[in-house]
């Protein structure tokens, strides 16, 4: 990586992330709402749509339905999808899309919003608006899924537990695709086009696994078979391994670093998530594109970031100095 690949920006601190675009952190400043007062109709069909037909993948692989084989092919198409999709949201949804930690060539950048619709986590431009709302909110009221705003007692930890893994997905999902958190996005026509087709995407992601596998063993049976396990069950698993960094991730894990809320650092989450699971970590530098800030912390995402900055498709890849660091840093963390 050349040295002015990367960019150290006073901008990376917790709270002073500046434009709300950008990722901003101030709760006091910003509307708890700004477009819809609830979730359209439209999205709370297509959102259950898209929640309930990989369960039954998962129950047709468990044998509770029809019943579905599983081969050595079907594993190595799911590792495959599950880590290309999956870095759709976390390198480019995410660190690209919603944080700007770093610049990518318009070619690379509709691969990534791509890439990330096939999660069937929805369009770039409602994922966007919807994350960068929640740092601006974060677990303060407004947040469209913190786990943290029920109330106290056991019955209200559980259910504010289930609202931010996906009780929000029906309630709060889609409610900010305004200008005030998704100018820069709403005004690119590259990925309004992307969002325009966002069913194709959904389409290529459960139909692409069952073209291979029957380019490959000319078998209707194991194209069938590759679509439940690469399709339905790999979508399964990373929709809901996604979903941990807004529950978990705000309950469970370590806090190194003073944020202003509940985000936490959970390794299993971070391995499973592409290094998205070192949530303290995220909010305490919300525009840095490494969110595993020590060399134990593995961070899949930033190792692809550095790799695209390597072969010239990607620039300025911003992360915080050893003095930002610490300035936010626990005392003994």
């Amino acid at each position: 990586m050349t040295p002015d690949a990367i960019v150290a920006d006073a901008s990376i601190d917790a709270g002073v992330d500046g434009e709300v675009e950008e990722g901003a952190t101030n709760p006091v400043s910003l509307d708890v709402a700004t477009v819809r007062e609830k979730t359209s109709l439209a999205s709370r069909i297509i959102t259950s749509v898209a929640l309930v037909a990989p369960v039954f993948g998962v129950l047709s692989a468990a044998r509770l339905l029809w019943g579905v084989d599983l081969h050595p092919l079907d594993l190595y198409l799911f590792a495959i999808f599950y880590v290309i999709t999956g870095l759709g949201i976390t390198v480019g949804y995410h660190r690209l899309f919603t944080h700007k930690a770093f610049r990518a060539s318009q070619p690379v950048r509709a691969a990534f919003a791509i890439l990330g619709a096939m999660t069937l986590q929805g369009p770039v431009t409602q994922w966007v608006t919807d994350h960068r709302k929640h740092h601006a909110r974060s677990d303060a009221a407004g947040d469209p899924h913190s786990p943290n705003l029920a109330g106290p007692g056991f019955f209200h930890h559980v259910y504010g537990f289930f609202h931010a893994h996906v009780g929000w997905l029906i309630s709060t999902k889609g409610m900010e695709r305004g200008m005030l958190y998704g100018r820069d996005l709403f005004d690119d026509p590259m990925i309004r086009f992307i969002d325009r087709a966002y069913f194709a995407w959904v389409a290529i992601s459960i139909g692409l696994p069952y073209l291979i596998a029957f380019a490959i063993t000319g078998s209707n049976a194991r194209g069938i078979e590759a679509l439940v396990w690469a399709g339905l069950v790999r979508i399964f698993c990373f929709q809901h391994a996604t979903f941990a960094v807004n529950s978990v991730c705000h309950t469970w894990g370590r806090r190194p670093y003073v944020t202003g809320d509940k985000s936490t650092n959970n390794v299993l989450v971070a391995l499973l998530t592409f290094g998205e699971g070192w949530h303290n970590n995220h909010h305490a530098f919300p525009r840095s594109a490494r969110h595993g800030l020590t060399a134990a912390q593995v961070d899949l995402s930033y190792v692809v970031i550095t790799l695209l900055t390597k072969v010239g498709l990607a620039s300025e890849i911003r992360l915080p100095t050893d003095q930002q660091i610490a300035r936010v840093a626990k005392t003994g963390a």
